[in-house]
């Protein structure tokens, strides 16, 4: 059969050879094999790749170009030293490149007295909470009218995305132990906190409503637990429409965000075999159901199901294969989510997107280009639509890593196009622009600012800087490590995923870049 027409990339006179790259095309003479050196980050099993030539476009900042004819695990070019075997990331756990020095938190007008010409206009928010010596998550970050909001320890906080100058904060009684990343429409939104203040022991079981349009708290009431099968010592939540979904334990039910009545409760499917565990909201309503029918995890499997949020109809189910399990929710509409081998777990993953009805779509594994599970966050301890270096459009589905991105097609699962840093820089898709192109922000490393490009079919040949942002700034944003990102009409506002309760080294809470005004 005659090959199609030829990928985006075209060679060029003069070319610098990287053994082992899965970035570059079929059909080029490798280069010798490398000497040896330390087993990657992928172990010690031999690497077999079918290309290896790649091209060093040096005026677009480093990156490696991709295309569909990868193959073969990833290895880093022989210039970079390779890292100690690392293993499936931890659950809970970010990446953590080497920490730049930062004694004290500069101010907006400092970092934007550094700016040089073209670089972005910044604002720069410090918490005003005395925190307790201890990891202190940040969770899910709420953009309604012109502010963002974000609930931080005990406290709930919002800012003029403008300029973040504070507009409101609600305090609370304990800490903030979940949040859905969907508010209502109108703005309207249920967090969980802590039946108390200790550090262990306590139960997350505090429902309360706060209006992010005016900072007002609503009603609230506290989940109530019978049994083992209902405990609230960890629980997941989703908000879609006007309707709050809680998962605690083996027991989820639903509940009106505007007045906290109870609806009805999501039964457990096949008795004794498959119960709720997790929940994702915003367009539509999921609920994933955790199948344990045997000891045996090959014979386990999970389910998804949508439900009418109002009414609680289950409207289709899709069941994975025996051995696999439900992992992150990337887009509830279209729906495309994450499995995982129940023994392998994150170093077996596949990206699964469903169609009318549930139907299965096309299957992905990206793996085989190198990405990792949610940009090397792991599984972790977030609900189940919190995936780091994710991006999902209708036709197209964006992964982001350490130093790698690139974009699927979700109708044939094929590769689109795909880029790769020559340094320790994190991409993370930011924005869709249709076609298949995206906003990309790269995340400030110890020696480099962050900054915004955009790239499209072609991959690194279509590289545009949209925003750079100022060196002074760069200590404070590595430190963020891209914990939350938001993108609003040209501005990007990013926050660490935790900080530390510790006055000697105190952390920004909030950092954000905008082109300036003209």
């Amino acid at each position: 059969m005659p090959r199609g027409p030829e990928p985006w990339y075209r060679p060029r006179p003069r070319q610098h050879l990287v053994a082992d790259n899965p970035y570059a095309p079929e059909g080029r003479t490798p280069p010798p094999p490398p000497p040896p050196s330390r087993p990657g980050r992928f172990g010690t099993r031999p690497v077999i790749v079918t290309a290896v030539v790649v091209l060093l476009l040096g005026a677009c900042g480093g990156l490696y170009a991709a295309t569909d004819g990868w193959s073969g695990r990833p290895s880093r070019p022989v210039a970079e030293p390779a890292p100690t075997p690392s293993g499936t990331p931890s659950a809970g756990r970010s990446p953590t490149p080497p920490t730049p020095e930062h004694t004290r938190i500069p101010t907006s007008e400092e970092i934007n007295a550094g700016r040089k010409p073209g670089e972005a206009t910044a604002w720069i928010a410090a918490g005003t909470d005395d925190l307790p010596r201890r990891s202190i998550k940040l969770h899910d970050l709420w953009v309604v009218g012109d502010t963002v909001v974000q609930a931080v320890h005990k406290r709930v906080t919002a800012r003029r995305v403008s300029d973040g100058a504070e507009v409101w904060s609600v305090p609370l009684p304990a800490p903030v132990c979940e949040t859905p990343v969907n508010p209502t429409p109108d703005g309207k939104v249920v967090l969980v906190y802590k039946s108390s203040q200790a550090v262990h022991g306590n139960r997350c079981n505090q429902l309360q409503m706060i209006d992010l349009r005016t900072g007002k708290a609503g009603w609230h009431k506290e989940l109530t637990e019978i049994r083992s099968m209902d405990d609230t010592i960890i629980v997941n939540s989703a908000i879609s429409g006007d309707v709050l979904t809680v998962v605690q334990s083996m027991k989820a039910a639903a509940y009106r965000v505007a007045d906290g009545a109870k609806l009805y409760d999501i039964p457990r499917e096949n008795p004794g075999e498959c119960y709720p565990d997790d929940v994702a909201g915003g367009p539509r309503l999921l609920v994933s159901y955790d199948c344990s029918i045997s000891i045996d995890r090959s014979r386990n499997f999970s389910r998804l199901a949508e439900i009418v949020p109002r009414s609680g109809k289950v409207l289709w189910r899709y069941r994975t294969r025996p051995g696999w399990k439900i992992g992150k929710a990337l887009s509830v509409d279209p729906v495309v989510l994450t499995t995982l081998h129940t023994e392998e777990r994150t170093d077996n993953w596949r990206i699964v997107a469903l169609g009318s009805g549930g139907k299965l779509r096309t299957t992905v594994d990206p793996g085989q280009k190198g990405f990792t599970y949610c940009a090397e966050a792991g599984e972790s301890n977030e609900n189940m639509q919190n995936c780091q270096g994710t991006l999902v459009d209708e036709q197209t589905v964006y992964l982001g890593g350490t130093d790698r991105v690139g974009a699927y097609d979700l109708g044939t699962g094929k590769l689109l196009w795909g880029v790769k840093t020559d340094g320790h820089r994190t991409l993370h898709p930011l924005s869709a622009e249709g076609g298949s192109r995206s906003l990309v922000y790269e995340a400030a490393s110890v020696s480099q600012p962050g900054g915004i490009i955009r790239l499209g079919p072609g991959g690194v040949e279509t590289k545009q800087q949209v925003l750079r942002h100022p060196a002074t700034a760069r200590a404070a944003e590595a430190r963020m490590f891209a914990g939350h990102l938001a993108y609003v009409n040209g501005r990007i506002v990013i926050t660490p995923g935790t900080v530390y309760g510790d006055d000697a080294r105190p952390e920004a809470r909030m950092l954000s870049f905008a082109p300036a005004a003209s």
